[in-house]
């Protein structure tokens, strides 16, 4: 039995389903009432991040359902699995956040070799939260499969006093009660209200970042991140993307297809117009391995410094996802970047037209509030910088989004803490002084383990009222919820030597995102004197098990943190084999 729009012969799934050796096979199959119909028409993994961790994730098996009513409709075969997800909401602040970043990978890891090892010929990926959205998209262009990536969308804001509330609030609530400006009882009513729903962190986090960049470099269909999660008006979109995935198979466009170098390049164009999470700049150097593509930090920096800072969301504007979803969403943000020449069009997009044509059917223009128009952006440079200096040869990033020029500009002496809970521990009982640069090392890829995210800390010092009053510099990471001065992704780390692990307290240090500097006041000699007198990396308590082998096989965060050689290194194609 065959489907005339599918040549399974060209397919994976072939190898499980096609031919008298392939019986019992068939026999496990009919076992769950697929029919013989359903067995030889192509076979789609529906893969989700749902868990009962956080709101993040807890709608995406109910999408589920509604795309692979969608890759039914169109002549294919869903078949949904799990893999994990770790929230970083949760796991922030503790030992937990150095799961956070290894889970991106093995999202990927295992999202592979589900594919592989039961020979599905597309992937519809449903993700809600940080790590998990471009865990799901390496994944994709591992495979090379055709794909198509889903947000599960964002939380509804809280409201309290009249005003919008996100998780970030409540995080620097905490620096508040602890410097005695809030009360037990305030503390307890912010808690209750700032999370009223199912979704992800409803700011311009790490989340709706990489949702936003799902739209942009092609892999999700054009406006399916902006709805909230609980809006059922998301079936819709659910079920074109399940529509969608059986046209790509038909058509033989695959992962790579989509996301290619012009396309990496408009992906980091809106996370630069919109203020978004400098973890992108993590994370689409990632995505570029998968496909083989050079675009490391450097290259995420060289575009966030040409591209103007024009959507207005927090956590260095006003405004959070909601809003954006009804000022036109992410469409309307690339109209404009395609009006400023800024755009790369002839790119392909999940939907099979090109974002060209995507974008000549979008109708809604900026609201001025949300969206500026191009033409006169909140800022003529983007909301991320790259830095590059004698504390960082590989590169430094920060967001500057909502900052004054003259907040960009830096110089300090340094106070240097060994790690995170050090330097938390000194923030909580105010062991450091106004105009000081705090360096929190050991905390990279390797050396942290796991590149924890400074959220705790950098909270606190904005609870306090000092986020404008010093700087912080790491090789760990921030979240797209902290705001301030923080220079992240120091790189080399510590752990591999880099200069950060010769700082020493009192020397001076200079952050100027105006002209893309970090650098110590320390000659090349001394540097060099201190480098022979390194006595080398912190010994840390991870020597077994899954975090300690991330530690082991992660590279650079300068070319995203990965784990492997990547597609360069490949000789073995998924999808035709």
């Amino acid at each position: 039995m065959t489907n005339q729009r599918f040549d399974k012969s060209k397919l994976p799934s072939r190898h499980v389903t096609e031919g008298p050796a392939r019986a019992p096979n068939r026999s496990f199959f009919y076992a769950m009432g697929i029919t013989e119909e359903e067995i030889h028409q192509p076979w789609v993994g529906v893969a989700t991040c749902w868990n009962e961790a956080a709101p993040c994730n807890i709608s995406l098996s109910r999408q589920a359902q509604i795309v692979k009513q969608g890759v039914k409709k169109n002549g294919g075969t869903p078949r949904e699995f799990t893999t994990i997800t770790v929230t970083d909401g949760v796991a922030m602040g503790h030992e937990g956040m150095r799961s956070s970043l290894a889970s991106r990978d093995a999202i990927a890891d295992t999202v592979e070799l589900t594919m592989r090892g039961h020979c599905y010929d597309a992937l519809v990926g449903l993700a809600g939260c940080d790590k998990s959205l471009p865990g799901m998209m390496m994944a994709m262009v591992r495979l090379n499969v055709p794909s198509v990536f889903i947000y599960g969308g964002s939380i509804l804001p809280g409201r309290l006093n009249g005003q919008d509330l996100t998780i970030q609030d409540v995080f620097e609530a905490v620096g508040k009660h602890q410097a005695g400006l809030m009360s037990d009882a305030e503390l307890e009513i912010i808690e209750r209200v700032a999370c009223p729903s199912s979704g992800a962190c409803g700011a311009q986090y790490t989340a709706n970042t990489m949702a936003c960049v799902s739209e942009a470099i092609g892999l999700a269909l054009l406006n399916s991140s902006g709805a909230p999660a609980p809006y059922e008006s998301r079936d819709q979109y659910g079920e074109a993307s399940g529509v969608a995935v059986m046209n790509l198979i038909e058509r033989n466009i695959r992962a790579r297809d989509i996301v290619t170098l012009k396309s990496l390049e408009n992906a980091a164009r809106v996370v630069a117009c919109s203020g978004g999470s400098t973890n992108a700049a993590l994370h689409l150097p990632a995505i570029a391995h998968e496909a083989g593509i050079d675009f490391d930090l450097f290259d995420v920096a060289d575009i966030m410094r040409d591209t103007p800072y024009f959507v207005n969301l927090r956590p260095g504007g006003q405004y959070v996802a909601k809003d954006l979803f009804e000022a036109g969403g992410v469409p309307v943000v690339l109209k404009e970047l395609k009006k400023a020449g800024l755009l790369h069009e002839d790119c392909i997009t999940a939907s099979g037209r090109s974002l060209g044509e995507e974008l000549d059917m979008i109708r809604g223009e900026p609201d001025g509030k949300v969206i500026h128009p191009v033409t006169n952006p909140m800022t003529k440079t983007g909301g991320v910088v790259g830095l590059k200096g004698n504390i960082c040869p590989d590169g430094a990033i920060v967001k500057v989004a909502g900052m004054s020029e003259a907040e960009q500009v830096f110089t300090g002496p340094a106070r240097v803490f060994e790690c995170e809970e050090d330097a938390f521990a000194a923030v909580k009982s105010r062991g450091y002084k106004e105009g000081e640069v705090i360096v929190i090392r050991n905390e990279g890829p390797a050396g942290g383990p796991g590149m924890r995210e400074m959220l705790a800390t950098t909270a606190a010092l904005s609870g306090q009222g000092m986020g404008k009053k010093v700087a912080l510099i790491t090789d760990g990471r921030f979240s797209g919820a902290t705001r301030g001065f923080c220079v992240g992704h120091v790189g080399p780390e510590a752990a591999h030597g880099g200069p950060i692990a010769l700082l020493e307290t009192g020397d001076v240090i200079t952050i100027n995102a105006i002209t893309g500097e970090l650098s110590v006041a320390l000659s090349d000699a001394e540097l060099a004197t201190r480098k022979a007198n390194w006595k080398g990396p912190r010994v840390t308590q991870y020597e077994t098990g899954a975090v300690w082998k991330f530690a082991k096989l992660v590279g650079s965060a300068r070319y995203g943190a990965v784990t492997h050689p990547g597609a360069k290194a490949e000789r073995h194609i998924y999808m035709d084999q």
